[in-house]
């Protein structure tokens, strides 16, 4: 690795574009000094600050400027209305130096009318539902004046979007018996959509003040303090010296760039200035290239600790803690992105690309086989210690673990700074047109602090279980310590001057408060935008409208429900982010997709719908013509956008088949799993599949594959992806009790086992209907001593069910409003008609891996007698 080359102006006015893309997309496009630069720049550090006071536990430890829910979302989001009418110009043609009049009048009226809830927070609490003349006036000021910022920040498509849910609202007496319905005044449309939470300040709102900025400006933090060029780094000189070694790194440096930056155009940009231009000169060509990085980039908003926004929505959307989004999302994030590698690699195969420098000093497969287990299990020991240490701690110090925790954290992290200052500083680039490999352990040793905010948060949320958006408030307040202190102990340990470090650092981090809030101006507009179109359908009932149209779409096949949904996120896509994408097709379609399920007898999880949405959303980033992601690839490649999401709408077919795979087999998001045995199976079964899928789509395992291989391939990948439909035909996977034995089998569930039972009344519209619902039943207390009926009582009232039992009816009594039973679809005054438990007799359906898997050999062996009869000589499949 050397320093950066000399740019051409050619090349210096195509990174400027691209950054002008970022700036557009993630910060607003507009650059201004003067009194206009410095409102913005103080006044999205002011954002910052508030959202950290208000996610820490200091309000109620000093009693002193505590704000309730409402407030705080008001306040969010007029500053959001503010930031964005200064930071976004009216249109692509503006200019982005200037800031006219009419914006800052447009800003100031905005943030009032968004800020109103929390200026007359005290009046309106006394006068629910009676908005006076002042109320309405500003409710409509204040709507128009989002709709015109959602239109600057996110596009026409959503603000239009929100016109037409409002325009609903008021036109439902003269629209179609199907969509019809009796209409609101102005003043019951204002009191719900901008004086109460059920609109615009709504649950999507909430998460985003809750959730969402602090897990933004923790990825802006790190990003701004050089943790997404480490990994980059380190990326490269693991994989650089590989087969198809730029595309390699363009995968995992996007995997792990994920957890720094849930922004796909972000994500492009960084990594792909570097990675598209040496995956060109390697061989993959621009169209391939592009596609590589943008299929992996976009796949960053799945993985993993930190994902994207709409993932936070799940907390509240789903009822569960967001240490199990996380393990849910674990599985399918982490084999699409094998299945990425093993594209890549194939495709390197395929055009006959070798590696583009030199690995060092030759090893046999023994010697790289041990190197890895050697870095894998220090790893797992390095982790398996400070987990030990810190329970231990805490066992013997008990109050005093904390601060005793806290001096042990700063020794390690001076420890690990030491250990980085006695290594050459990282570059900033890779010379694109000379690459050479760096040594991997001094550069991955030049950077180990960084993870440090991240293991402080998985600690928070794992072990500690605080909520989201505290452990993301010490993650990031470990983040500013360090991007303080990092420079200017780093210098003190090389002998040199601390004075211009710890100037420096006090500037990234006060730069990484403002840049963090400025990403958050188009999410949180995005959010109460949303919140608008979730009023709409609240106040009109189009919610229950939807489940007989996608009724009749589908015909009640769930299987052509569901295509029906992902077509419907791929269009909204082309138009909207993620996040309101999200947020729309998780009100309107999860629950009918759930309910149409449960009426079919299928037990479908709420969080596999969710899931579901949340994937589709995402790929709308790479499908064309609008994919925002492809558009950043292409023009780094100097490739046609539209050739380019193409390209890339293929490599993300093994993205886009998760989601149909996990909602019939819920084992991919560890649903219904026991056991380490069960465990391993599953994650080696879908890795296998993964790959399966990824050699069936390239039509390449060890050779070119012919017509029929590539059928068995796919029966391969099916096979593995779903056992169960296999073992189905031996046996039925549920076998029923009577009704009698409901507290008996709810007192004998596993911990997080599902609860499952047929139901049977009538719904809102009169029919009577039968459905098979599940709900998750956790253990009690550990100083629970119930037993018998009354532990399998407590067990479902703790997932808010209550059940009565009158001769040989048993009945549900209450369904808890926000309960995980409730948003699963569990019916108070239901009957309970028999209930459903795992069928002793039925084999294990991990036995339909053999003959799979003897498939997948006798296809191995198959491709490589046919290469050494044509002479070719065994290509092997793998790195």
């Amino acid at each position: 690795m050397t320093s950066k080359p000399e740019l051409s102006q050619e090349q210096q006015a195509a990174n400027a574009e691209l950054e002008q893309l970022v700036a557009d997309v993630d910060r607003g496009g507009r650059t201004v000094g003067g009194v206009t630069g410095a409102v913005l720049f103080v006044g999205a550090l002011c954002w910052s600050l508030f959202q950290l006071w208000y996610a820490s536990p200091l309000p109620f430890t000093l009693n002193f400027a505590i704000f309730n829910d409402t407030e705080a979302r008001a306040l969010h989001l007029g500053i959001a209305v503010f930031l964005g009418y200064l930071a976004y110009p009216a249109s692509k043609r503006s200019r982005r130096d200037v800031m006219p009049l009419h914006d800052w009048v447009l800003a100031l009226v905005g943030g009032f009318c968004a800020s109103y809830l929390y200026f007359f927070y005290g009046e309106l609490a006394t006068r629910p539902g009676m908005p006076t003349t002042m109320d309405v006036a500003t409710a409509a000021i204040g709507l128009v004046l989002l709709l015109e910022v959602t239109r600057r920040a996110l596009g026409a498509p959503m603000a239009v979007l929100g016109a037409v849910f409002v325009a609903y609202v008021f036109l439902g007496p003269w629209l179609p018996e199907a969509l019809a319905h009796r209409g609101a005044s102005v003043e019951r449309l204002v009191s719900h959509m901008w004086l109460t939470t059920e609109g615009v300040y709504g649950v999507a709102l909430g998460v985003s003040v809750s959730y969402i900025f602090i897990f933004v400006l923790l990825g802006s933090l790190l990003d701004r303090c050089g943790a997404g060029n480490y990994m980059m780094q380190v990326s490269f000189a693991l994989l650089g010296h590989l087969r198809g070694g730029p595309a390699k790194v363009a995968v995992v440096s996007s995997a792990v760039n994920g957890i720094v930056s849930a922004s796909s155009v972000a994500n492009v940009v960084t990594g792909g200035i570097f990675t598209i231009p040496l995956m060109k000169k390697a061989g993959y060509g621009g169209v391939r290239a592009g596609a590589i990085e943008t299929a992996s980039s976009v796949n960053g908003q799945i993985m993993p600790p930190v994902m994207g926004a709409a993932a936070f929505l799940m907390i509240e959307y789903v009822g569960i803690p967001y240490t199990d989004i996380i393990r849910h999302a674990l599985l399918p994030a982490s084999i699409s992105y094998v299945a990425l590698f093993y594209i890549v690699h194939l495709e390197a195969l395929k055009l006959g690309i070798n590696p583009m420098m030199s690995a060092g000093k030759p090893k046999t497969p023994l010697q790289k086989l041990a190197g890895w287990g050697m870095g894998i299990a220090g790893t797992l020991v390095v982790m398996g210690l400070v987990y030990w240490v810190g329970i231990g701690v805490r066992a013997v110090a008990g109050e005093a673990a904390t601060p005793i925790l806290l001096v042990l954290l700063l020794v390690l992290y001076l420890w690990l700074l030491r250990i980085s200052a006695r290594q050459p500083d990282l570059p900033t680039d890779i010379n694109i047109t000379n690459p050479v490999r760096p040594e991997a352990w001094p550069t991955v040793r030049a950077g180990l602090y960084y993870l440090i905010p991240i293991g402080i948060l998985v600690w928070c949320l794992a072990v500690d279980q605080l909520s989201a958006g505290l452990s993301a408030f010490w993650a990031v307040m470990a983040m500013l310590f360090q991007m303080v202190t990092q420079r200017p102990l780093i210098a003190f340990f090389r002998g040199q001057s601390i004075a211009e470090p710890l100037r420096q650092g006090f500037h990234e981090a006060i730069v990484g408060l403002q840049e963090g809030a400025r990403n958050m101006v188009g999410i949180a507009i995005a959010c109460g935008t949303a919140g608008l179109i979730v009023g709409a359908i609240t106040l009109t009932g189009l919610g229950l409208r939807m489940t007989a149209f996608v009724e009749m779409v589908s015909m009640g096949n769930v299987l052509v429900m569901l295509f029906f949904t992902a077509a419907v996120c791929l269009v909204l896509g082309l138009g909207m982010p993620t996040t309101a994408n999200y947020i729309l097709m998780a009100t309107l379609m999860a629950p009918v997709v759930v309910e149409l399920g449960a009426q079919s007898g299928m037990v479908i999880p709420l969080i596999a719908v969710h899931m579901f949405v949340f994937y589709y959303g995402i790929m709308a980033d790479i499908t064309p013509p609008v994919g925002l992601a492809t558009f950043a690839a292409a023009a780094i490649s100097g490739e046609s956008p539209l050739a380019t999401g193409v390209q890339g709408v293929t490599y993300a077919m093994r993205t886009a088949v998760l989601p149909f795979m996990f909602i019939f087999n819920p084992m991919l998001l560890l649903i219904d799993v026991s056991g380490w045995l069960e465990l391993i199976l599953v994650v080696f079964g879908a890795t296998v599949a993964s790959l399966t899928f990824a050699a069936a789509t390239m039509a390449w395992f060890r050779s070119k594959c012919s017509i029929i291989e590539v059928l068995l391939l796919l029966l391969v990948t099916f096979a593995l992806f779903r056992p169960d439909w296999f073992m189905n035909y031996v046996a039925p996977k549920y076998e029923a009790r009577p009704a009698s034995q409901i507290y008996e089998i709810a007192a004998d569930l596993p911990a997080n086992g599902r609860f499952v039972a047929v139901l049977s009344g009538m719904n809102l519209e009169g029919d009577e209907l039968s459905k098979t619902v599940a709900v998750g039943l956790r253990e009690l207390p550990e100083d629970s001593e119930a037993t018998g009926d009354d532990a399998g009582r407590q067990r479902l009232s703790a997932a808010g069910l209550t059940v009565v039992s009158m001769g040989d009816m048993t009945q549900i009594a209450a369904v808890r409003f926000g309960s995980t039973a409730r948003r699963a679809g569990w019916e108070q005054g239901w009957e309970v008609s028999e209930l459903l438990v795992p069928n002793p007799h039925r084999p294990s359906e991990f036995w339909v891996y053999l003959p799979a898997l003897a498939i997948l050999a006798f296809i191995w062996a198959l491709q490589g007698r046919r290469m050494r009869r044509d002479g070719a000589g065994a290509t092997p499949a793998v790195v």
